[in-house]
């Protein structure tokens, strides 16, 4: 085998256990900002205000645009999503 080949797959599998470090990190972070949501959202509920803040939403949206470029968009609106929940869930633990 080519000792470059050899160079090449190590450098290939060393990036892929990083990616997926970063991945495991990447959940936990965004499991982390669905409770700090959900307590958010409970909070509002109970002074009266909507549960889903929509000029919030917005500025999450420009921020994650303006620091991804386009694709940077449509990972706020799935994080949103995923951190809106739903009327009536049950809490999250």
């Amino acid at each position: 085998m080519d000792t470059s080949t050899s160079a090449d797959e190590t450098v290939i599998a060393e990036g892929r256990e990083r990616i997926d470090s970063l991945d495991d990190r990447i959940i936990e972070l965004i499991r982390e900002r669905m409770t700090v949501s959900e307590r958010i959202q409970r909070a509002r509920v109970a002074s009266g205000g909507r549960r889903i803040h929509l000029s919030r939403e917005m500025e999450i949206l420009r921020r994650y645009r303006e620091g991804l470029g386009r694709p940077g968009t449509q990972l706020a609106m799935t994080l949103l999503e995923l951190c809106r929940g739903r009327a009536g869930d049950a809490p999250r633990t």
